[in-house]
């Protein structure tokens, strides 16, 4: 697999301009202004770097801005930019000098052209444990950040235990704005869910719990359970409290976990890290917070259970069980897929677009030797012309370049039974 060292992109960026032999750095020697720098390696009489481009990042923030040199004094060793900057120079700042025919932002396009050129022939890894089977949903959306599928598995087998089946409905402190019964339409495990009709009245912090038999859950790490609202929430609208007595909410109970955002009429499982499992050691109570005011809505809850997450084992389903629907951009499992995962959780293995670079201090995720090649031999191309036009031969540089890129992309992982998801 291609070594990716995470280099910035003002690293990439001024590894691309050696290559040009386009840029030199330096640091400021003393403070200057919003429109002055102030250099002791400048190199050069008056005026040697006017219409260069400077880049000057300011040490004592995250600023980073681009300007052109409108004059230099050598006697002062002094830079003055044509437009000032939001911040004054100060010892310590450091700088990027670009001869006039590379702007830097240029530099940045080229290493942004070059990672759209590898997409297709390499993703950023990406494996996705949002999905769970349930005997009869035969398509399932696919998370977000998967551009391609290769794999899908299923857990076959997991320590956990089961906290609340919801087959009894939650009655040990119930706020007077909620309603709580069994529904056996709306459910997921068993015959029957927890179905909680919020009422119009009710407020951020109002709850339902329900007594369970204790239980020591210090060695479990994951808590799972199914959710499903009437009405879109933002994550931590909702929250599922555990503890060693009645659900409070009050902010101390042992784990107070958000609840991701929801979509409306949407079952969701749930998978979210106990906060505390080291002092869950006796817990007798579940609850189900409000903790924003969401309106008139209804929610249901099933199946609460807690996992060793590092327990699990995984098994690949055959891969003529499951499709890619591209237009919807869901995982369509086939209907002997059930019989292999009735009720699993699934592991989709797969991969992402490697992201554009768009700031300074945003990491590659493709091999930075394919990107610097390529986008100097972009930049090489930018300024050649025909023979009476290209005295430095930079054509001929391009072409190098262009090579050197296509070795490095050559070392990139072989993708092979890839599925695209769009």
């Amino acid at each position: 697999m291609a070594i990716v060292q995470g280099r910035t992109r003002a690293q990439l960026r001024q590894s691309i301009g050696y290559n040009l032999g386009a840029i030199s750095t330096g640091t400021a020697y003393d403070a200057g202004s919003t429109t002055t720098l102030i250099s002791l390696t400048l190199r050069g009489g008056d005026d040697n770097h006017n219409g260069k481009w400077i880049v000057v990042d300011d040490a004592s923030s995250t600023t980073t801005e681009t300007r052109i040199i409108s004059d230099y004094t050598a006697s002062a060793y002094r830079l003055t930019l044509q437009q000032a900057l939001s911040f004054a120079t100060a010892a310590g700042d450091t700088y990027e000098l670009w001869d006039d025919i590379y702007p830097p932002e240029m530099i940045d396009e080229f290493i942004n052209q070059a990672i759209i050129e590898a997409t297709g022939h390499f993703y950023d890894p990406v494996e996705k444990l949002d999905l769970h089977t349930d005997g009869h949903t035969q398509r399932l959306d696919i998370p977000s950040g998967l551009s391609m599928v290769q794999d899908v598995y299923y857990r076959s087998a997991v320590d956990f235990k089961r906290l609340h089946a919801c087959a009894v409905a939650f009655d040990e402190s119930v706020d007077s704005d909620i309603t709580v019964s069994l529904d056996t339409k709306q459910r997921k495990q068993g015959t029957q869910s927890n179905k909680f009709v919020i009422a119009a009245g009710a407020s951020a912090g109002d709850k339902a719990s329900d007594s369970i038999t204790s239980v020591d859950i210090s060695g479990y790490d994951y808590a799972e359970f199914w959710v499903r609202s009437t009405t879109a929430t933002s994550a931590g609208n909702l929250k599922l409290h555990l503890d060693n007595g009645t659900v409070t909410a009050d902010g101390n109970d042992l784990e107070s976990l958000d609840i991701p955002a929801l979509t409306a009429n949407t079952w969701t499982f749930v998978r979210v890290a106990l906060s505390n499992p080291q002092s869950d050691t006796a817990i007798v109570s579940v609850g189900l917070e409000m903790d924003a005011d969401l309106g008139a809505c209804t929610v249901w809850l099933d199946d609460i259970s807690v996992v060793k997450n590092d327990t699990a084992q995984w098994e690949k389903m055959p891969r003529n069980l499951w499709h890619i629907d591209k237009e919807s951009s869901d995982l369509v499992l086939d209907n002997y897929a059930h019989g292999v995962a009735r009720y699993n959780l699934l592991k989709i293995v797969g991969g992402d677009k490697p992201a554009l670079l768009t700031a300074d201090s945003d990491t590659s995720e493709v091999d930075e030797a394919y990107i610097i090649a390529k986008a100097t031999a972009l930049a090489f191309a930018s300024q050649a012309g025909g023979p009476q036009t290209d005295p430095d031969d930079l054509d001929n540089r391009a072409g190098f370049w262009m090579a050197q890129a296509a070795r490095a992309q050559r070392s990139f992982p072989m993708l092979t039974n890839i599925r695209q998801v769009a």
